[in-house]
């Protein structure tokens, strides 16, 4: 049975919640080795008021501290930032097949003095790759051009040798399916009345395509009717040229069941596609499907790959 390294993520959220919740299934599907100390696990079954199982595997990370649900703070935050590192290392000396991580919260990496805006950021320097950041589930999944930067920046941010090399990248992960690329202005631009970059996207995808062999990149895409359903019969990969751009249609339509994938990088990474949910924090509320959604993803890209 193949090994899965989960980061606890922020201890002040929902992650441990959903670890344990969803311990039984997930056990059917894959060896979860939770990255997470024994003491920070008792202290977080205790405030839930459950069972820690007696086949929950640890893999003993950091010091002890007190967990304050639903509070943004430095120390759950660097918490959340060992037990992902120490999951990466599982991974890279095989002592786990793939890694599933729990949902961090920024702020607290922030103060405890950490500079990455998220897990794909620290992945993206920690192996000096550029990793891609896609979204979804068999429905639909969305890659994301530019991230977690202002929506100021976006414009600038488009350019044509960055821009070729991204689609060029994530047809390394997804071979054959079409993929719709979405304009950035309204209208795709309009032929230049709205905006000028999607002759840069245009451009891009022609050489992408080219260096491929086939069009698998299809577009500028109109953005507002690129999500629906008539055009989604024909496409359930898209790249998005900005975070809200894909995600609120996404999350819009299956929020409840997407995954994050990250492409492009020496090991197998996946995630839940939600946040810590502070505001639910050990109070028994928290939903586990996109968890368990994450650890199938995780699995299924790990067979690919063997």
């Amino acid at each position: 049975m193949k090994k899965v390294a989960i980061s606890i993520g922020d201890l002040s959220g929902v992650g441990l919640e959903i670890a344990l919740r969803a311990h039984e299934e997930v056990s059917k599907l894959c060896k979860p080795i939770y990255c997470i100390n024994a003491a920070l696990l008792s202290q977080g079954a205790k405030l839930l008021n459950v069972t820690v199982p007696k086949d929950f595997e640890l893999s003993e990370v950091g010091e002890s501290f007190d967990i304050m649900p639903g509070v943004v703070n430095a120390a759950s935050g660097r918490y959340a930032y060992d037990s992902f590192m120490h999951a990466i290392k599982l991974c890279e000396t095989k002592e786990a097949d793939a890694l599933v991580t729990m949902p961090i919260h920024k702020e607290a990496w922030m103060l405890a003095g950490l500079s990455y805006k998220g897990h794909t950021d620290l992945l993206r320097k920690h192996f000096d790759k550029e990793a891609i950041m896609m979204l979804g589930c068999p429905e639909m999944f969305v890659a994301l051009f530019t991230e977690h930067i202002p929506l100021k920046e976006v414009a600038a941010s488009i350019k044509y040798k960055k821009l070729k090399q991204f689609f060029l990248d994530l047809h390394n992960s997804i071979k054959k399916e079409p993929i719709a690329v979405l304009g950035l202005n309204p209208h795709a631009g309009d032929n230049g009345v709205l905006g000028h970059e999607e002759l840069i996207i245009t451009k891009a995808i022609k050489s992408a395509n080219n260096k491929i062999g086939f069009e698998q990149f299809v577009g500028p895409v109109v953005p507002d009717v690129a999500f629906t359903p008539y055009f989604r019969k024909n496409y359930n990969y898209y790249v998005a040229m900005y975070h809200d751009q894909g995600l609120a249609p996404l999350k819009a339509l299956h929020f409840d069941e997407s995954v994050n994938i990250s492409l492009n990088l020496p090991i197998i990474r996946t995630s839940v596609d939600h946040g810590t949910a502070f505001d639910i924090a050990y109070k028994g509320e928290a939903k586990t499907l996109s968890y368990i959604n994450a650890v199938k993803s995780a699995l299924q890209l790990e067979a690919n790959i063997k």
